[in-house]
């Protein structure tokens, strides 16, 4: 069963820990724009969205890469390849949800990739608004949110 880092945008405070923690385990510094997760926030609203690879069923991004450097693997998982990556940015510029990033530094693309099954991010949230659930778990828990809200309760 595969898993997914499931975001709960009502208990994000916009701290940017998991950004911290991102950066600090792929690339050993403490750079928020070397993350592979975002927090995009609308400060006079307080509302924080933290915004990473959502793995999506039919990924648009890898239909568009020309060279076949982002593709699933044979576990499911959306993986750049980026030795074979032109550095074009289709992919990032595909990206229905912004899951894709460019590494400012390298100049290559990046996405999260779980790390290896264990979230660093979801780690260091200490408001758990990142959290890391079986893929069918979380879907059937939006099927009965969306009938909650489509039905009432």
């Amino acid at each position: 069963m595969s898993k997914v880092i499931v975001v709960d945008q009502d208990r994000c405070n916009g701290c940017g820990l998991c950004e911290i923690a991102c950066s600090l385990a792929k690339t050993g510094e403490w750079d928020k724009s070397r993350s592979r997760i975002r927090v995009c926030g609308w400060e006079t609203e307080r509302v924080y969205l933290p915004i990473l690879c959502r793995s999506c069923l039919e990924p648009v991004c890898t239909t568009v890469c020309p060279v076949n450097a982002v593709h699933r693997d044979e576990v499911g998982a959306i993986r750049v390849d980026r030795e074979r990556c032109v550095n074009c940015f289709s992919c990032v510029s595909a990206c229905p949800n912004g899951g894709l990033h460019v590494d400012p530094v390298e100049r290559k693309v990046v996405r999260c990739d779980q790390c290896g099954g264990d979230p660093v991010c979801v780690r260091y949230c200490g408001e758990t608004a990142l959290l890391y659930m079986d893929e069918d778990d979380w879907r059937m828990d939006r099927k009965r949110n969306t009938a909650r809200h489509v039905y009432g309760k």
